[in-house]
């Protein structure tokens, strides 16, 4: 049975920091990552990275995915006001089996698109801002650093870790569940950080580094 695809909605100042452990575990085991965002515009993140999306919100196609996961946002009001980021959110209304795994700000979206009602929930979010600005509800927010219920997953950023394994696991990726463990603290041997890689992948390195010297070798050195 062919893996489901990831999908990554993108903003302007989004964080890459709180989705990287996510992201990493798709790709480590094999599922395809497919980047969103309104107008398919360049992205630029919160740490100032530059990122060019897949598609535009327009073209997201449900069939293909079984999960879409909300990085924080550094300044979130003017992707909340963004209609596009609304109307693309609000056409998930009633899809079951999709997952939804949001970062840090990023359940205020969720909230303005109303699919939050009935859920339980935490965010990285002042109160504050609550406050100032209703679009989730109260009733549903949980202090905690991650919650799941049902589809709908939630982490407060420090608990990007956390978050990782249960969106992976959620979608059938079987990782160990301290797989992103801080190492201080632990003891270690010289033996922990010796590294062998199975015969037959070193000779795919060794073919790939073949075929990395004879293209290069088609272009000339710049003369100085």
């Amino acid at each position: 049975m062919t893996m489901k695809k990831a999908a990554i909605m993108l903003y302007p100042l989004f964080s890459i920091q709180e989705i990287s452990c996510t992201t990493e575990l798709f790709k480590f085991y094999d599922k395809e990552i497919v980047t969103f965002a309104a107008g398919r515009e360049p992205v630029k993140s919160e740490d100032g990275f530059t990122v060019l999306p897949d598609r535009d919100l327009e073209d997201f196609d449900r069939a293909e995915f079984d999960c879409l996961v909300l990085p924080g946002i550094w300044e979130p009001l003017p992707v909340l006001l963004d209609r596009r980021n609304i109307r693309f959110l609000e056409r998930l209304q009633g899809h079951r089996e999709l997952v939804l795994a949001a970062m840090s700000s990023a359940p205020l979206l969720l909230g303005k698109a109303g699919l939050l009602e009935g859920k339980r929930f935490t965010s990285g979010v002042f109160e504050e801002f609550l406050d100032a600005f209703p679009v989730m509800p109260r009733e549903g927010i949980v202090r905690a650093p991650l919650v799941e219920d049902g589809d709908l997953i939630t982490a407060h950023g420090g608990a990007f870790r956390e978050f990782a394994v249960a969106v992976a696991r959620r979608v059938g990726i079987d990782c160990w569940e301290d797989i992103f463990s801080p190492m201080a603290g632990r003891e270690y041997t010289e033996e922990d950080f010796i590294f062998h890689i199975p015969p037959e992948d070193m000779a795919e390195v060794r073919a790939d580094w073949a075929r990395c010297l004879a293209d290069a070798e088609k272009f000339p050195e710049k003369s100085s």
